[in-house]
């Protein structure tokens, strides 16, 4: 029998819940599910993201609610959209085979008017963040005086986003005798203190043991000098060249800048921050739900509710202000049962932070060597001859090329034909990483050296010249980024990442910065270009230098030598240098046509 019907799950729910692979029950679904199902207590749940909460809560709704009835039965309120698009998914999913299931999901950045327009026709379910929520009752577009069940789901993380207020009124616009059920990862006081607000002798589970991380997640940290993180965090990455990850990063800026440095070095990355409009949050999160990304740069706001399976790393690019924030950072990787890596990266003045984690989490964190450059070329080599072994043969397309195949090499012996395929991508590897230098460091070696090393994120990248910056008349309106503006540019102009410096994207226009070796190919490369039926003009920046001219006759005239070296410590950097190509490449397909607007995730 299967384990969900013994819980006193349906039949229709069981079966659509197989179909999405639901085996067993995980340990919270286990001993949440029977209490729920009784529909008679308040309800605290402890346990870490990635532990199967959605179904926990989402599976004993689906048997309480009466979908004759088209009026609010259950409200859950989660902190970002992103989770709050996830759990309304989920449960149409789990609902597939019962009739007339209606979920609403009420979030900011969306189209009000269509999520009112789903109100008015009747659901069952509203799925909401609290500031939507909050705007929708205030335009009294909503009744909830019929509501059964209140699900605050991340609790602890509605509250370390300032949602205090909200919450409270949104509840008080809910029945008294509504069951109210509260999962969070942590239980700091705040959480504690709403248990006790607005609930009655709540039943309350802890799946673990409070406040630790998930059991199968390895921690590990690196130690290295703040002006060495960028180029160790690159050859870590480098390390593993299967890597699936999501980077976490304490801001905005410095997310949206660690996204752009990686992209201009070829990685197949993208950031995912507060400052990006739904749309291109929507996008990004595609591309990496579809693994068309292979790194995924967050603020820790943004990276709530991503529900992604088989991430293989989480890397701490900088540790978080909040000790429960670390906690869920590394629950994006081990989920579902699976393991994961959750990497940090440190300088010595950050240590104390880290036996301060080891305690609250419950377990110890390893010190690991960045990998030496020998090391990074031996591991991606294994990786090529792994993935040449591995790749599926399509006789049928291959078969008539074969002749002409055989011909070709037939000069080339085995053992050589074996050398140079292997070599197509390791000899890029060797000569980037040659003579690179040693990034590790012991506590012994720093004795204060670390003052006076602000450890910013530009702390790498020291300010130089040999830049031109240049004018373009595509900006944000066109809906572009920086990192898309960067691959648009180098796409069209055929030019290196590395060659482009700082992009300052306006709404209707960018400035960006070209190696002044590369300025006459970027002019020649968008000659007769045209974007959306208007034609593109290139011109240099009039802020600075006057020794070049204007291009197209424009008012920008000369040109600044702002530009800064991207190196990081030693080790070159550029898409160029590299060579990313065994890891799906680093830049999106443009060109100067109207299919790029289309093609741009």
């Amino acid at each position: 029998m299967n384990p969900f019907l013994e819980l006193g799950i349906r039949h229709e729910v069981v079966n659509a819940i197989s179909e999405l692979g639901f085996e067993k029950p995980s340990p919270i679904q286990e001993k949440a599910i029977p209490v729920l199902l009784t529909g008679n207590d308040d309800f605290v749940g402890l346990a870490q993201t990635g532990t199967g909460k959605t179904a926990a809560f989402g599976l004993p709704l689906l048997e309480q609610l009466d979908f004759t009835q088209k009026h609010p039965q259950a409200l859950i309120l989660c902190p970002t959209r992103e989770l709050c698009l996830q759990i309304a998914k989920d449960l149409e999913k789990f609902a597939k085979y019962i009739d007339d299931v209606h979920v609403v999901a009420v979030y900011g950045g969306a189209n009000i008017s269509d999520q009112l327009r789903q109100i008015r026709r009747g659901v069952q379910i509203v799925v909401a963040t609290p500031g939507r929520m909050l705007d929708i009752i205030n335009r009294n577009a909503i009744d909830f005086s019929s509501v059964k069940y209140v699900v605050l789901d991340e609790a602890d993380e509605m509250l370390n986003m300032g949602f205090q207020e909200d919450i409270n009124n949104i509840l008080s616009e809910t029945p008294d005798d509504k069951k109210t059920w509260l999962f969070s990862a942590t239980m700091p006081k705040e959480v504690r203190r709403i248990a006790q607000n607005y609930m009655t002798n709540p039943f309350e589970l802890t799946v673990g043991t409070k406040n630790t991380g998930n059991a199968n997640i390895e921690h590990q940290y690196y130690l290295i000098r703040a002006k060495d993180k960028y180029a160790a965090f690159k050859r870590i990455v480098d390390f593993y060249p299967d890597i699936f990850g999501i980077v976490f990063c304490r801001t905005k800026i410095e997310t949206q800048e660690i996204a752009e440095a990686l992209i201009r070095d070829g990685y197949n990355a993208d950031s995912l921050h507060g400052d990006l409009s739904q749309q291109q949050r929507d996008k990004v999160m595609k591309r990496y739900r579809e693994r068309n990304l292979q790194l995924l740069i967050a603020t820790d706001v943004a990276a709530r509710g991503i529900d992604v399976n088989d991430v293989t790393h989480v890397i701490n690019f900088s540790l978080p202000d909040e000790v429960e924030n670390y906690t869920h950072r590394s629950g994006r990787t081990a989920r579902a049962g699976k393991t994961g890596i959750s990497i940090s990266l440190i300088n010595i003045k950050e240590m104390s932070k880290i036996r301060h984690i080891e305690k609250i989490i419950g377990k110890p964190f390893e010190k690991k060597q960045v990998p030496q450059g020998t090391e990074v070329c031996e591991k991606q080599l294994f990786s090529i001859v792994d993935k040449l072994h591995n790749v599926e043969v399509n006789e049928e397309q291959i078969t008539p090329f074969l002749p002409a195949i055989n011909s070709s090499l037939e000069d080339l012996s085995k053992e050589e034909i074996i050398k140079r395929f292997a070599s197509l991508e390791f000899n890029r590897f060797l000569d980037y990483y040659k003579n690179a230098p040693d990034l590790n460091i012991e506590a012994r070696d720093i004795r204060g050296g670390e003052r006076g090393e602000r450890g910013d994120r530009r702390g790498d990248r020291a300010s130089s010249n040999g830049y031109t910056r240049l004018f373009i008349n595509l900006g944000s309106v066109d809906e572009f980024n920086r990192g898309e503006m960067l691959g648009y540019i180098c796409n069209t102009a055929k030019v290196s990442g590395k060659s482009i410096g700082k992009i300052d994207l306006k709404g209707v226009f960018t400035f960006f910065e070209v190696q002044d070796a590369e300025v006459e190919k970027v002019f020649e490369g968008f000659k007769s270009i045209d974007f959306n039926g208007r034609q593109v003009r290139i011109e240099v920046s009039g802020e600075g230098r006057s020794d070049r001219g204007g291009r197209s006759g424009g008012g920008f005239r000369g040109g600044d030598r702002n530009g800064r070296s991207r190196s990081g410590s030693g080790e070159r950097r550029g898409a160029g240098d590299r060579g990313r190509s065994n890891s799906g490449g680093g830049f999106r397909d443009f060109s100067g046509k109207r299919r790029e607007s289309k093609n741009r995730y």
